[in-house]
């Protein structure tokens, strides 16, 4: 299905009207599977550069891009119908801890690519897939000093953090995404950059695509890490109009629950969704978390049957084997309703 992004981008709130949809499972998790060398991260491309780049998963989409392909294609003959590009870490600011700032574009633009050909290839006219732009947090923060003896010092701007995601974003589109995900949120003055930065390529492209916001709930406060509650964080970003406020990472699906309920609660007029780590870290399973699918899918379709999300998948430790559980255990089940929309059944 060779059609247009922004042609796709349209059929999405259609869709989440009529059936919970399935975002795919952790990147890294299934890269983790592979065993990749030194070496191989480095491709021939990369064989003398000068720094160490094992863990760079991003450059996986340039130097060994069947990998990516293969997670993507997994994910999706489970069952998803959205896929994130291979991009969490890459904008300037966080590659520029490989000295790989300058290769940032070329990243996203070639992650988007590989995301783009495997949903084209999975899709039918019956169920369609979705690239979604992933653009993640950056490990520097604008809110948060990096010097306990120093609370005002800062090791990164506004207007840097504008500057790259803004680089991100257009890349993102131009390689063919359906969808921009502002995720792993854990400091919200980062995320404003990243809407800032966001709304400006939707002007310089005159085309505005469906935005999902997810956040971090980092431990049992209930806030993300720069202090705020998940209500105030909603607040914070509800201006640039989401498709879907969300939250994923940090938390495994039973400690997320009370946090997405006061998000169905504040946000009632938005899509929702939700995708958490499986379980809590376990060194000793495969996966290094402990949730087995059928653990994970449980917990999520409980979600599903309270109204509480409108879209599913999995963070850290998820693999096609959880997607694949957490699509068949929500498929059957009712839709969450928005409260306009509810409305205006209700007065027709």
């Amino acid at each position: 299905m060779n059609t247009p992004h922004y042609t796709r981008a349209a059929q999405l709130p259609s869709l989440l009207e009529q059936r919970t949809l399935i975002l795919d499972g952790a990147m890294g998790t299934m890269i983790q599977r592979f065993r990749l060398d030194e070496g191989q991260y480095r491709g021939e491309r990369f064989r003398d550069f000068h720094k160490d780049v094992k863990g760079n998963n991003e450059l996986l989409s340039l130097t060994r891009p069947d990998v990516v392909s293969s997670i993507h294609e997994a994910y999706l003959a489970a069952g998803a119908d959205m896929v994130e590009t291979n991009t969490f870490g890459a904008t300037t600011v966080a590659q520029a801890d490989y000295d790989m700032a300058s290769l940032a574009r070329e990243m996203n633009f070639a992650s988007a690519q590989l995301a783009r050909a495997a949903c084209d290839k999975f899709s039918t006219p019956d169920k369609p897939r979705f690239v979604v732009g992933a653009l993640g947090p950056t490990p520097k923060t604008a809110s948060i000093s990096p010097d306990v003896n120093d609370p005002g010092a800062r090791n990164v701007t506004f207007e840097q953090l504008r500057v790259a995601y803004h680089e991100q974003a257009l890349a993102l589109i131009e390689g063919g995404s359906d969808v921009l995900l502002l995720e792993t949120i854990f400091d919200t003055l980062n995320a404003k950059a990243a809407l800032f930065a966001i709304d400006e390529v939707f002007e310089q492209t005159g085309e505005r695509l469906p935005l999902i916001i997810s956040g971090t709930v980092t431990d049992a406060s209930g806030r993300i890490l720069s202090g705020q509650t998940v209500t105030a964080f909603w607040y914070s970003v509800r201006h640039a109009q989401p498709l879907a406020i969300g939250l994923n990472c940090a938390l495994g699906a039973a400690l997320m629950r009370p946090y997405i309920q006061e998000l169905n609660r504040v946000a009632p007029d938005t899509f929702i969704s939700c995708y958490p780590n499986a379980g809590l870290p376990n060194p000793m399973s495969e996966t290094g978390f402990d949730e087995t699918p059928e653990v994970t899918s449980r917990l999520l379709r409980e979600f599903v049957e309270q109204g509480l999300v409108n879209i599913v998948g999995g963070c850290c430790g998820t693999t096609p084997e959880h997607i694949g559980a957490i699509g068949d255990a929500v498929r059957p089940l009712a839709v969450r309703t928005l409260a306009h929309r509810h409305s205006v059944k209700l007065a027709a």
